[in-house]
């Protein structure tokens, strides 16, 4: 199947199996207790933040903890089998995004980190081109650069059209960097991100492509793409044990200086004559990953990349768009909700959907469904500012008390409300959503709700 995203959706829906059971993960049988009594097992429908584990990832992890030993330097045989596992992983982690052999990949503690991390080694007078409808994590690292914030597009032509226009207009002799999502964390929107990479290196930039929403939804080729750098973290990619990873091109990461200071980024350090001291920095991967790296959460990510290759993307892909549509025809059916879109209803997209409800708070809204129905989503802005003000069509301002609609009919929503699911979402959980969505524009709430410090909460 091809890796383009835009083409693996149209290939997995067109040809994957008529049905197909969600990956086994951590927390499918916990029961969580009702406002209204009684208990329910948990719906955990917030992905797009935190997915749960693979238990093939638990067991993995499980499996090797009591082995568990100092990575690098150790004679020890626990330290060796620990840095050989370290390593592999390396070697895991780029089959599963195809990359260059002569790309680096380097381990940190999640997207928000690596994007930091190549912000820290941009050369002198670098230019960055990033859309406002990033997520926060790209959006605004760049404080050393210069930036050009570009406005939202409304359809993939114009996003490459914009992206272009504004290329043409910079130093053509200076570097160049373009940072683009590709899958929307909002919307679930895809991105035609190999168009915007080809975009970028016709105009002598280079791309980093942001994949936190897209690795676990879809295959991703880093040289299919032609992107120059890759980030994504493990948590979204049903790996929660606090690392990510940053894959790409060399030679920016080996000419700055470490993007941390400190044992294992150094080879050899020596005192000086007058007192001060001299650093010869690895120039591999270890230059940027000062400290004792967190092989767990290394590990960790190498075991998910193996599962989701093992499952099959077509079969995974293909049973998620019958998810989104089976969620997205449901919510159609009540004419108080509206889906959040940038590029239309056609766009293709990952298991991410947002939505207002007219006349709800949707801090209210969200704490109905998870304590009348024990259903998790997420409510605001979803570390997206910029794009859901654009698509609500609103200004920042202070939300009200939960109890009380936010909007009455007909007017703007203040903020929105998101559900996202993946390879481990059992059909009842968007089923049981979607009847407790009808429910609640319906009948209403059936408990009392306040806010407290800043969250909606049964008032009990």
């Amino acid at each position: 199947m091809s890796a383009t995203p835009n083409a693996a959706v149209a290939t997995a829906v067109a040809e994957g199996p008529a049905c197909a059971e969600p990956l086994p993960v951590l927390g499918r049988e916990v029961t969580v207790p009702l406002v209204t009594g009684g208990e329910v097992t948990y719906a955990a429908l917030d992905y797009a933040a935190s997915a749960p584990a693979l238990q093939r990832v638990w067991d993995d992890v499980a499996a090797y903890a009591p082995y568990y030993g100092s990575v690098h330097r150790g004679a020890g045989y626990l330290s060796q089998l620990s840095t050989d596992l370290f390593e592999q992983s390396r070697v895991t982690v780029a089959e599963f995004l195809d990359c260059r052999a002569s790309d680096q990949v380097i381990f940190t503690r999640s997207t928000t980190d690596s994007l930091n991390l190549l912000a820290a080694v941009l050369p002198a007078d670098c230019q960055v081109f990033v859309f406002e409808t990033e997520h926060h994590a790209s959006l605004l690292p760049w404080t050393n650069a210069q930036v050009t914030y570009l406005n939202a597009p409304r359809t993939p032509d114009e996003a490459v059209a914009t992206l272009e226009r504004a290329l043409a207009d910079r130093d053509p002799y200076g570097p160049a960097l373009v940072c683009v999502t590709g899958a929307s964390n909002v919307t679930g929107e895809l991105w035609p991100v190999k168009e915007l990479a080809a975009a970028a290196h016709a105009h002598g930039a280079r791309i980093v492509l942001d994949a936190a929403q897209l690795a676990p939804h879809h295959p991703v080729s880093v040289q299919e793409l032609d992107v120059d750098w890759i980030a994504f973290s493990g948590h979204k990619l049903y790996a929660p044990f606090g690392s990510g990873v940053l894959a790409g091109r060399a030679d920016w990461l080996q000419e700055a200086e470490p993007y941390l200071a400190g044992g294992g980024a150094s080879r050899k350090v020596a005192r000086r004559e007058d007192g001060g001291v001299d650093v010869e920095w690895h120039t591999t991967a270890a230059r940027h990953e000062a400290g004792s790296p967190n092989v767990i959460g290394v590990y960790s990510i190498a075991s998910a990349c193996k599962a989701l290759k093992e499952a099959g993307f077509d079969t995974l892909v293909a049973r998620e768009q019958r998810l989104i549509t089976k969620v997205r025809e449901g919510l159609a059916e009540v004419p108080a909700v509206r889906i959040l879109s940038l590029f239309g209803d056609d766009a293709p997209r990952v298991g991410v959907i947002s939505f207002v409800v007219d006349g709800w708070n949707s801090s209210h809204f969200a704490a109905a469904l998870s304590a009348e129905y024990g259903i998790g989503v997420r409510d605001g802005l979803f570390c997206a500012h910029p794009l859901v003000r654009t698509l609500l069509g609103s200004e920042p301002q202070a939300q009200g008390e939960c109890g009380a609609p936010e909007a009455a009919p007909g007017e703007r929503s203040l903020n929105a409300i998101r559900v996202s699911f993946g390879a481990g979402t059992p059909d009842e959980h968007v089923e049981r959503f979607v009847r407790a969505v009808k429910e609640l524009v319906q009948d209403g709430a059936k408990w009392q709700y306040r806010t407290e410090e800043g969250r909606c909460v049964p008032a009990v």
